[in-house]
């Protein structure tokens, strides 16, 4: 028994009162430039730093508070799977790793599906939960995947998926790579029911997912900064033994080389996906999209994404070196 900490500690917390709560974490560092940012300012900016325009991680929530109409959205219930096909256990039981990031994220898996509106249009969107073993596509995430594009497909809705992962979940083997080609043939299905598929790739978007669902959208926008590939680039420096070029596997330079088609801000990624769906579902433009892009009679998909992101087209292609992905 130790006596300090079951008696006197107690004691003295009794005689005292209760240290009031005060909220922890109150200035965030910048990653880029080192500045202390407050959180609430963050928060307010869609967790993208002011100053230097550096992309952080946003939770699922918030970032569906914030592209969609009002904040308003409906989460699609998601079949379960199961929990440890393989008994895997490393330095952690695998059920108890799962345990701990249900309980940091209150969600079952990595990714959660979600349907609301876009600019008066009903839309299916999917996230993509780093937080949750670092977005790691298992059996799981790969269910929510296609109950994602099933929904959309039996809705008559575009489908938007927020991209970020690790890669494929090794704890679960074999079973974590089936799922590439089970979202490859719900992809296919919802092209021949002729809904645009938007892929919106961010920080990072690495490994199995970029082998199968996350390259075969409709369109591919990526956030400023966001590393995307496949393998790491040290394993590929060591696989070639040459040097990489600067910013090598950076959306940037993906952009450049015709790996995705635009580097869009998130504050601009909801008028540029509501403009892009309104053209490939040959709907009308609603009041809001009016204003900063063509009509969808006269407007190609390019000239609509320029007008809604409020650049031209040099700004497209060489987006700001200062915005940066966490």
């Amino acid at each position: 028994m130790n006596w300090i900490d079951n008696f006197v500690r107690p004691k003295i917390r009794s005689i005292l009162g209760q240290r009031p709560d005060i909220a922890e974490n109150l200035w965030v560092k910048d990653p880029e430039s080192g500045e202390m940012v407050f959180y609430r300012d963050l928060e307010a900016n869609q967790w993208v730093v002011p100053n230097s325009g550096y992309h952080m991680k946003i939770k699922p929530v918030d970032r569906l508070k914030t592209f969609l109409d009002d904040g308003a959205y409906e989460l699609v219930p998601v079949p379960s799977a199961p929990a440890d096909p393989l008994k895997f256990r490393a330095q952690k039981r695998y059920v108890d790793q799962l345990k701990e990031n249900r309980a940091k994220t209150g969600y079952d898996d990595s990714v959660i599906v979600a349907t609301g509106k876009l600019y008066d249009r009903p839309v299916t969107v999917a996230v993509q939960d780093f937080d949750f073993l670092a977005g790691s596509l298992g059996m799981a995430a790969g269910q929510a995947i296609i109950t994602g594009l099933e929904t959309a497909a039996n809705r008559k809705t575009p489908f938007v998926l927020f991209v970020a992962s690790g890669g494929a979940r090794m704890q679960e083997g074999v079973l974590s790579l089936m799922q590439m080609p089970r979202t490859t043939v719900a992809v296919l299905r919802l092209r021949e029911a002729g809904l645009p598929f938007f892929v919106v790739l961010t920080n990072p978007t690495t490994g199995g997912v970029t082998a199968s669902y996350a390259m075969l959208g409709d369109v591919h926008l990526a956030e400023p900064g966001a590393v995307i590939g496949f393998a790491g680039a040290r394993v590929i420096e060591a696989t070639i033994r040459e040097k990489l070029p600067k910013g090598f596997q950076r959306s940037e330079y993906l952009l450049e080389h015709g790996m995705v088609d635009m580097v869009v801000h998130r504050h601009n990624l909801r008028s540029t996906i509501g403009s892009l769906a309104s053209i490939l579902t040959k709907g009308e433009a609603s009041g809001a999209l009016i204003s900063t892009a063509p009509t969808v009679a006269r407007a190609s998909l390019r000239d609509a994404a320029v007008a809604a992101e409020g650049a031209d087209a040099d700004d497209l292609i060489a987006p700001p070196a200062g915005a940066h992905a966490e």
